[in-house]
């Protein structure tokens, strides 16, 4: 089984094939979760400081943030190359 690495800012990566959600962060329960997986330890900031946009759920319960939108995110995901080049101007 090959893994599906991708990219989810500022040279970060994950694994896709354990991916379950990504979610915006501007909800009040998708900060409550962040909030609530950084008290428990289980989760990753990937932001390398900026703004978070988008929270990724995965497979064994942690929580990554990310400073892309979550359109970015599910684009590569999917592997659509358009919106890929599109969004390559969020990680400025």
């Amino acid at each position: 089984m090959k893994n599906r690495l991708i990219n989810v800012g500022y040279g970060n990566v994950i694994n896709a094939d354990k991916l379950i959600a990504v979610i915006s962060s501007d909800s009040a329960p998708a900060r409550r979760k962040v909030q609530n997986s950084k008290d428990e330890g289980m989760s990753i900031d990937a932001t390398q400081g900026r703004k978070t946009k988008s929270v990724l759920v995965m497979e064994n319960g942690m929580i990554i943030m990310s400073a892309l939108s979550p359109d970015t995110i599910t684009a590569r995901v999917n592997g659509n190359d358009e919106l890929m080049i599109k969004g390559e101007n969020d990680e400025e």
